[in-house]
């Protein structure tokens, strides 16, 4: 479990990635985009995670470079989005993603979800990437457990990370349980869920037990279930008040109370369901 917020996980590549990051879904490309990604950084966040559906890469790569942190301290992951899939397509948008972030690799980078009857040979291209030392580490997000089976069944490379929505309503325990058994990390996004679990009874009543908000008690749960978080937010008291996580412990009753609120309930798309 990480114990600060530059504390990191050792991927099953032995890459080592940051527990806790930035996420920028649907943060405006230019200034916005660019302070959020600052602020972060000068507070002591490291990691980064943008995609290329996000349109933020060149606001992203922007406040990476105006923040003046050294590029070998980040971890910067970028994603594949659906229409770009398939093994030509997929090199084209690595290669249109790197030069969006200004940067000559990528730490990490994933198939954003699982089309059907491409993510192999997206994969493959990934896999490429990979050998040819471009990105450090490479993995997927919103796979499902037969969807990582059935990539691995034919990948010379297994995924280092697994993300997904995760989050008090919804606990992932299938694709949890799998992930430790195969040694895939799972990461977190939407670890608040949009906001829509803030004001549950059992999450208020241990905030203010804590003396902490709603929204540091969910992500500590998230933290000491060894799930690698990457809230998002574009205020930089919120960006700072997210990460300020690290100086109090659930208890294991209370942490059970937490992931007792599951529903399996999802502010997306199932992947499953996902059309393309």
């Amino acid at each position: 479990m990480i114990n600060n917020i530059q504390d990191t996980v050792t991927l099953n590549n032995g890459v080592k990635m940051p527990g806790f990051g930035l996420g920028v879904y649907k943060v405006e490309d230019g200034d916005t985009v660019v302070q959020s990604v600052k602020a972060a950084l000068k507070h002591g966040y490291r990691s980064i995670d943008t995609a290329s559906f996000y349109d933020n890469e060149t606001g992203v790569g922007r406040g990476i470079k105006e923040s003046g942190v050294p590029r070998e301290e980040l971890f910067v992951t970028s994603k594949v989005w659906n229409d770009q899939q398939g093994y030509e397509n997929t090199l084209k948008a690595f290669d249109e993603s790197l030069d969006k972030l200004g940067l000559e690799y990528l730490d990490l980078y994933l198939i954003h979800w699982p089309v059907k009857d491409k993510y192999k040979e997206t994969w493959r291209a990934l896999e490429k990437l990979y050998d040819e030392g471009k990105v450090r580490a490479i993995g997927v997000s919103n796979f499902h457990v037969h969807h990582l089976q059935d990539l691995m069944a034919d990948s010379n490379v297994k995924p280092v990370i697994d993300q997904v929505e995760y989050h008090p309503h919804l606990t992932q325990t299938e694709v949890k349980a799998f992930c430790e058994k195969e040694n895939i990390q799972l990461e977190a996004w939407s670890p608040l869920k949009k906001g829509r679990i803030l004001d549950d009874p059992t999450i208020s009543g241990l905030a203010e037990k804590y003396g902490k908000s709603p929204a540091q008690v969910i992500l500590r749960w998230g933290v000491q279930n060894n799930v690698v978080l990457i809230p998002k937010s574009v205020n930089e008291h919120r960006i700072v008040e997210n990460a300020d996580i690290f100086d109090f412990a659930l208890t294991d009753e209370e942490m059970k109370q937490i992931s007792g609120l599951n529903k399996n309930e999802r502010t997306g798309t199932n992947p499953d369901s996902f059309d393309e």
